[in-house]
C-alpha cells in the first residue's frame, strides 16, 4: 500500500485530491479538465442515481433523453440563459477530418466540412428541451409534463478538481411544464425538498434549504431554490438547485397551450438538477485522515468479510460459515462482500477497506470458528467488538442504522457549531478567517453590497434560508435597513 494520506490539517485540498485517487474513486484523464470515474467511485454514483431515480418516479416523473448538441440559434433564444453559460460553452464547427498533406500521418479539420450552423455541446438542456416541448404541447390536456434525464454536460471550466468541478460531469436534470404559476412553483419547491430528503437521509449530510439572491440565481430563472451543506474545512457546498423558470423559456420558444376557457397562454416551467458534485460532498463531509467514510445507505458494500487463516483447510471451513452469513445478511437487504483474495494478506485487506470507507468490517479466523464468534470493526468510530454468531444478523442490522445516524449527527453538530450570527463587518471578517462556516448576517438587499462583500472577503451569500423569520436589522456592511438575515460563507 502507498504511503499514508496527507492529513486534513496539513493541507485539506491535497488530502481531498489524494483520497479521491487512492480510494480508487476517480482520476484525471487524458482530456484536460475531465475525469475517469473508476468502478468503485461509479458504484457509489450508481447508488446515488438509483435512490434519486426512485424518488423522482414516486413523485410522478418519467425519464427521457435529449440530444447532446444544441443548435446555436436555439441556445441563443433565451438571452439570460445564453449569456450565463456563454463563457463555458464548447462549440462544434466542423463535422469531418482529413489527412494533413503537410504532416504525413496527421489529421486536420476539413475546411469544406464546416457546419451550416454551429452546435453547442450542452452545458444545460433548457433550450433543446423547450424547442421540443413546442411540438408536445397544444392543450391544457397535455400538461403537466414531468420529465427528467440522466446525462452528461460540458462546461469549459478553467480550474478543475475531481468531482467538484470538471469540464464534463454526470448529472440529472428535470424539466417540467405546467398550466399555472402556482403549480410550477409548487413543483420547484417539491423537488428542492426531494433533494434535501435524499441528501440528509442517504448521504447523512444536513442541509439548509433556501433561495438564491438575484446575483446567484440560475441564468434564465425567476427563482432558484437550493440546498447548502457545510464541509469539514468550513466551506459551503451547493448540493442541489431547483429553478422556477416562470414563462421565460416558453416565451422564448413560443410554447403556448389552449386553456379550458379557450384562451392561449404561455406554459410555466421548472428545471432542477444535482450532479457528481455530490460525490465531493460525500467525501468532504464524513471522511478522515485514514480515508473515505461512507454512510451505509450509499456504500456499495455495507459489510466486508475478511478470512484469517493459515492453510487451505482453514479457509474452506471459514468459507462454509461465510456462505451462511452472507445469505442471511443479503436476505435482510444488506450488501456484503467476501474478500477471499489469496494475493493479499489480511492486514493489506483491512487497510484497503478502511481507505475505501466500508462501514463495517467482519474478520473470521480459526479461533472464531471454535468460539462461535466474529470480530466487527466500525469504520466511522474505528472501534471493534467480538460477538456471537447467533446474534450476528440482528447486530449488523442495528449497526447499519447506528452508523448512518451517527454520521448525520456528527455532521450536524459540526454544522451547528459553525453557524455564527454577527452584526458588524469586523466580526464578520474575523469569524470568516478564524472559524469559517456559515455566517448569519443582515444584508441590505443590493447587488452592489453583495459584490463588495465578495470582493473584500471572498464570501458569497449562499442562500436566504426558507425557515428564517423576517427580522429587521442593519446591514453588516453598509448599515442600511435590512429585512432579514442571510447566510454567507466561502464556498466550493
Amino acid at each position: 500500500m502507498s504511503k499514508k494520506l496527507t492529513t486534513r490539517d496539513e493541507d485539506y485540498s491535497k488530502w481531498y485530491n489524494e483520497l479521491v485517487v487512492k480510494a480508487d474513486l476517480a482520476e484525471n484523464s487524458a482530456v484536460r479538465g475531465c475525469m475517469v470515474i473508476k468502478p468503485y467511485g461509479y458504484a457509489i454514483w450508481e447508488k446515488i442515481q438509483a435512490e434519486l431515480d426512485r424518488m423522482f418516479k414516486e413523485t410522478g416523473h418519467q425519464n427521457a433523453y435529449f440530444p447532446l448538441f444544441i443548435p446555436k440559434s436555439l441556445f441563443e433564444a433565451e438571452e439570460k440563459n445564453a449569456e450565463g453559460f456563454a463563457k463555458e460553452c464548447a462549440i462544434v464547427t466542423h463535422y469531418r477530418l482529413q489527412n494533413d498533406p503537410d504532416r504525413p500521418g496527421k489529421l486536420r479539420v476539413d475546411p469544406d466540412a464546416k457546419l451550416e450552423e454551429e452546435l453547442i455541446v450542452r452545458p444545460t438542456s433548457e433550450a433543446i428541451i423547450w424547442s421540443t416541448y413546442k411540438g408536445w404541447i397544444q392543450s391544457y390536456r397535455d400538461l403537466p409534463i414531468l420529465v427528467n434525464q440522466w446525462a452528461n454536460v460540458v462546461r469549459w471550466e478553467m480550474r478543475t478538481r475531481l468531482f467538484l468541478r470538471t469540464a464534463e460531469f454526470l448529472w440529472q436534470e428535470g424539466h417540467t411544464a405546467h398550466a399555472t404559476k402556482a403549480e410550477a412553483i409548487k413543483e420547484a419547491e417539491l423537488m428542492n425538498n426531494v433533494y434535501a430528503t435524499f441528501v440528509e437521509n442517504f448521504m447523512a449530510i444536513p442541509v439548509i434549504k433556501g433561495v438564491k439572491t438575484d446575483t446567484e440565481r440560475f441564468a434564465g430563472a425567476v427563482e432558484t431554490y437550493c440546498i447548502e451543506a457545510l464541509m469539514q474545512d468550513g466551506k459551503a457546498l451547493q448540493a442541489g438547485t431547483s429553478h422556477f423558470l416562470g414563462q421565460n423559456f416558453s416565451k422564448a420558444f413560443d410554447v403556448k397551450f389552449a386553456t379550458q376557457e379557450g384562451t392561449q397562454e404561455y406554459v410555466w416551467a421548472t428545471s432542477w438538477g444535482v450532479s457528481t458534485r455530490l460525490m465531493g460532498a460525500l467525501i468532504m463531509t464524513h471522511s478522515d485522515d485514514h480515508g473515505l467514510v461512507l454512510p451505509p445507505n450509499l456504500a456499495p458494500n455495507q459489510v466486508v468479510i475478511v478470512p484469517i487463516y493459515k492453510n487451505d483447510e482453514q479457509l474452506e471451513e471459514i468459507t462454509t460459515l461465510v456462505n451462511v452469513i452472507v445469505g442471511e445478511l443479503r436476505s435482510k437487504g444488506i450488501t456484503v462482500k467476501f474478500d477471499d483474495r489469496t494475493t493479499f494478506r489480511p492486514g493489506a485487506k483491512f487497510a484497503q477497506h478502511e481507505l475505501q470507507g466500508v462501514p463495517l468490517r467482519m474478520a473470521i479466523g480459526p479461533k472464531d470458528l471454535e468460539n462461535g464468534t466474529v470480530e466487527l470493526a466500525r469504520r466511522d468510530t474505528m472501534t471493534k467488538e467480538v460477538i456471537s454468531i447467533d446474534n450476528l444478523t440482528a447486530r449488523v442490522e442495528s449497526l447499519m442504522t447506528e452508523i448512518q445516524t451517527a454520521l448525520y449527527t456528527k455532521a450536524l453538530d459540526y454544522r451547528d457549531s459553525h453557524m455564527t450570527e454577527v452584526n458588524d463587518f469586523e466580526s464578520f471578517k474575523t469569524v470568516l478567517e478564524e472559524k469559517g462556516g456559515f455566517i448569519s448576517a443582515h444584508w441590505d438587499g443590493t447587488a452592489e453590497t453583495e459584490a463588495k462583500i465578495k470582493e473584500l472577503t471572498k464570501a458569497t451569500i449562499r442562500c436566504i434560508p426558507m425557515d428564517n423569520d423576517t427580522q429587521s436589522g442593519d446591514c453588516v456592511y453598509t448599515g442600511k435597513p435590512s429585512k432579514r438575515r442571510v447566510l454567507f460563507a466561502k464556498a466550493y
